[in-house]
């Protein structure tokens, strides 16, 4: 089994402080994908850097975006951490986004934008309803700039709804969360392997 990278990102609001839920998720997603020889780099916290806002792969002076999508294009697979805000991905995952839409232009000689033949699954936490949302405009949005979904790609967690409970402060892990993260990092990895092995002709 030829060992695989993954890069992770966190788009959480809060720049600094203390582990948030969407790191926990991020974990928990790590922990399941090092069965599978991935190794997941420490994530990256993109409100810690100075992401301008734009849609093209470098805004210019004091943009740390392009050393991110460098780190993130480096991996066979992405893991795209958001904590959900009134139902929908954080303002930050929407920048991450935003700015990927860069890759359209950014097409090799067979129309291959760089983000083809990876993968990318989604670590969601929030404390209201809203996970199947935050997964169908996180997949489509990196499915239209190139990243390919495997099943079962999306390995959320939602409190009870007005409540004060956050997933990095539970006492016991659900079980289906373990089951569900298990299933995104051996759907990932396999799929992962195979592209890596046969990439898209283009």
């Amino acid at each position: 089994m030829s060992s695989l990278t993954a890069a992770a990102i966190n788009c959480s609001l809060s720049a600094k402080g203390r582990k948030s839920s969407t790191d926990a998720m991020i974990a928990v997603l790590a922990e399941h994908f090092a069965d599978h020889d991935v190794k997941v780099a420490d994530p990256i916290r993109i409100a810690a850097h100075h992401v301008k806002w734009g849609v093209s792969s470098d805004e210019g002076d004091g943009d740390d975006w392009p050393k991110i999508r460098e780190a993130i294009l480096a991996a066979d697979i992405l893991i795209f951490g958001t904590p959900i805000w009134m139902g929908q991905p954080s303002s930050v995952a929407k920048l991450v986004m935003e700015r990927m839409d860069a890759f359209l232009e950014e097409t090799d000689e067979a129309g291959r934008m760089p983000s083809y033949s990876k993968v990318a699954v989604a670590a969601i936490v929030g404390n209201e309803d809203g996970a199947h949302h935050v997964c169908a405009e996180l997949f489509q949005a990196l499915n239209d700039v190139g990243w390919t979904i495997p099943a079962v790609a999306g390995c959320y967690w939602v409190g009870e709804a007005m409540g004060s409970t956050d997933f990095k402060d539970l006492e016991h892990r659900p079980r289906m969360i373990s089951k569900t993260a298990q299933m995104v990092a051996s759907n990932a990895a396999h799929l992962a392997r195979l592209l890596k092995a046969s990439p898209y002709p283009g």
